[in-house]
């Protein structure tokens, strides 16, 4: 029976239940629960002698949600905040994590932050190889067009678009480069 608006007008007993559903209610038993003794309240079966971790010191303000008055006891430091990217993540923490300007913006940071990491690998002379690094030579050497076709792949409608979105940027970024030389070279 789907769930609908409206009351049920006949709810089921458990009996019944498990008579229609096989294995429903395997785990109202406390006792055919695999984890059983982990539910039970028991503070000195854990051996933790604190109520709650105490509180990693935030050496660089973390960004949080404005809906936690204060972080986590322990919280992740890998990948601190930088440059522009940084600066849209903390101000989508501005907003509420139920309104869609909240993602949104954490979306736009880590688009910007991939175009930023584009960038630092062309200054520091190793830029990204899109060959290798995107899988277009795995196309080549791993079967790629035969392991899509004829599997039954929902996936299929959108194949022809595959290599404009991996190479389309590459090709544009060619593009304006050779431009740019060119102009460069005709004011010369």
């Amino acid at each position: 029976m789907p769930y609908t608006a409206k009351d049920p007008t006949h709810t089921r007993s458990p009996e019944e239940l498990r008579d229609r559903i096989p294995g429903w209610g395997a785990d109202l038993d406390p006792a055919d629960r695999p984890a059983h003794p982990k539910l039970r309240y028991d503070p000195n079966a854990t051996g933790a002698h604190w109520e709650e971790p105490e509180q990693q010191p935030e050496l660089v303000p973390r960004e949080r949600s404005i809906e936690h008055a204060r972080l986590t006891p322990v919280f992740g430091t890998a990948a601190p905040l930088h440059g522009l990217s940084g600066a849209v993540r903390r101000y989508a923490y501005r907003f509420s994590e139920a309104r869609a300007a909240h993602w949104l913006l954490l979306l736009l940071g880590d688009r910007i932050d991939a175009v930023e990491s584009h960038l630092v690998s062309l200054v520091r002379g190793r830029p990204d190889d899109p060959v290798t690094e995107s899988g277009i030579e795995a196309e080549r050497t791993r079967h790629g067009l035969a392991s899509r076709l004829g599997r039954g792949r929902v996936d299929v409608k959108h194949h022809w678009m595959d290599p404009l979105i991996v190479a389309g940027p590459w090709v544009l970024a060619a593009w304006g480069v050779v431009s740019l030389v060119r102009r460069v070279a005709s004011r010369r």
